[in-house]
């Protein structure tokens, strides 16, 4: 029992050895970091004395703070993580931000020999970016277009120019050379908040990339002085690039690939799936196999819209463009003067028309004509300009009651405003060849005539607000051929409702029953 007792004593003596030896590895390795923290902790006490001697002008942000903090815990982890071991730290240890750019020197307010106090202004960030391109396209051999926003008051209060360059991307190309003409174009009447459309035609004194070996052009966008007359900020960056063998200049002057092409406006808000599907179906029909359509979706291309544009894409009838991100960028109509005319120039050489309308509005030609013969007749004019006929979009016949919610928009609102002497919007199509920049009811830089004599030609019905309402349409049924409504006249009107079945049969026989299902 002695021995046992011994043995047992000499065991718990070297178990208590043990164990204090692991406390002070502990301690030790406890002991670094806890320098460092008490070393952080000074400095900041030091910084916090030292602010309460600066001048009360001295300010610090939030955001400041926050980035001081995460230098100084990810230096804290890196240390932490080093003092483990080696291989720990190669995984654990995370990418420091970038430092910041300096502040301009802040200069002070001085008081001259005679007494007067010369005040200072110090200027700090950027109130808008210079140029936001959405896209550039070759217009011909010698000849290119950037479409893009650029800051309103840049533009309204100065005058910032632009100058192109083309770099050749092959050594045996010609040197670099700038463009002898270039002129911005502002097609959005005034209407931008923020920023305003620029359209930028660079038109260079020779053929440019003639060799097809490649090249880039480059766009100097100059505020000229303004927002700050003592700079004369220059801005340059690539606008397009083409790589050897990519251009096809028999583009320039062949027949196009289609007889009509449609440039929507920006989609967005709730639409209705129902309604899209009718205006879709209507329009290929009307506009023939030669036909294209670009929808552009800033936010009411949602999922059930989606699935009624899905089987005219897959037959080639549609592009659709997910311009989401420009709402970045406060401009006027969620940026529609930019998207059509970056439509224009994309898809200038590529159709013989190019119509401009929304997706509440319906193209109709009288009947014995066609869209050809009624377009042929107008091949002199580079623009033309088409008659609105107003429609109710609540006014409905009393015969449809019970079985309203199956026919069509087109085909159950009936009714036309016929109040005279209002000048009413109307919507265009342009030959695009002979096109510069354009807008949303009609181009003012165009090459060539422009008629607004069509009456009886070409006009369109317009069910006003009804693509955005995800309900039925219908409110009030009447059984009259004239009626004042909300203190405004209306008539009878059937022209679009005589088209629906065979919109409908024509519908069927290119997709089937797909959509048979679809919502409003």
């Amino acid at each position: 029992m002695g021995k046992e007792r011994s043995e047992k004593e000499r065991g718990g003596g070297e178990q208590n050895r043990k164990n204090l030896f692991v406390s002070c590895v502990v301690m030790n390795s406890c002991a670094a970091e806890l320098k460092l923290l008490l070393t952080v902790l000074l400095v900041i006490c030091s910084v916090a004395t030292l602010f309460q001697t600066l001048p009360s002008r001295f300010t610090i942000s939030a955001s400041d703070l926050r980035f001081c903090i995460t230098r100084i815990s990810t230096a804290t982890s890196n240390s932490t993580s080093t003092s483990a071991s080696a291989s720990i730290a190669s995984l654990n240890s995370t990418p420091t931000m970038p430092p910041s750019p300096s502040p301009p020197s802040t200069q002070k307010d001085q008081v001259a020999d005679n007494g007067v106090i010369k005040r200072v202004f110090n200027p700090y960030g950027s109130a808008a970016y210079n140029f936001i391109t959405m896209g550039a396209y070759r217009g011909g051999r010698n000849t290119f277009a950037v479409i893009g926003l650029a800051s309103k008051p840049l533009h309204v209060y100065s005058k910032p120019t632009y100058q192109c360059e083309w770099v050749p991307q092959s050594s045996s190309a010609s040197n670099s050379t700038f463009s002898s003409v270039s002129y911005k174009m502002l097609p959005d009447w005034g209407y931008g908040h923020v920023y305003t459309v620029v359209v930028v035609n660079c038109t260079f004194s020779e053929a440019v990339n003639s060799e097809n070996s490649g090249g880039k052009l480059f766009l100097e966008a100059s505020t000229s002085g303004a927002g700050d007359k003592n700079l004369n900020i220059t801005d340059r960056f690539e606008v397009l690039n083409e790589s050897p063998g990519d251009i096809n200049m028999s583009l320039f002057s062949s027949k196009p690939k289609y007889d009509y092409l449609y440039c929507g406006s920006s989609l967005y808000g709730g639409l209705s799936p129902q309604r899209v599907r009718e205006w879709i179906a209507y329009h290929v029909r009307l506009f023939g196999k030669r036909s294209h359509f670009v929808i552009h979706d800033a936010g009411g291309v949602h999922e059930e819209v989606l699935e009624v544009l899905k089987p005219w894409m897959e037959l080639g009838y549609v592009t659709l463009q997910d311009i989401k991100e420009q709402e970045r960028f406060d401009g006027y109509y969620h940026n529609q003067f930019m998207v059509v005319n970056d439509c224009l120039h994309r898809y200038k050489f590529m159709t013989k028309w190019m119509f401009f309308f929304d997706v509440d509005e319906y193209i109709h030609v009288p009947p014995k004509n066609t869209i050809k013969s009624v377009l042929d007749s107008l091949s002199d004019y580079t623009q033309f300009t088409i008659e609105q006929m107003p429609m109710n979009n609540k006014l409905c016949l009393s015969a449809d009651y019970g079985r309203y919610y199956r026919k069509w928009g087109f085909e159950k609102l009936v009714y036309k405003d016929v109040k005279k002497g209002i000048r009413r919007d109307r919507k265009y199509a342009i030959q695009p060849r002979n096109v510069f920049a354009t807008g949303v009811h009609m181009s003012q830089n165009v090459a060539g005539k422009t008629t607004h004599k069509t009456e009886g030609k070409i006009r369109y019905f317009h069910y006003h607000g009804t693509i955005a309402q995800r309900r039925e349409p219908c409110r009030n049924l009447v059984n009259v051929t004239e009626i004042n409504f909300e203190n405004n006249p209306y008539a009878l009107d059937t022209t679009m409702r005589d088209l629906a079945w065979s919109v409908k049969k024509f519908e069927h026989n290119m997709i089937g029953p797909k959509l048979k299902n679809t919502r409003q």
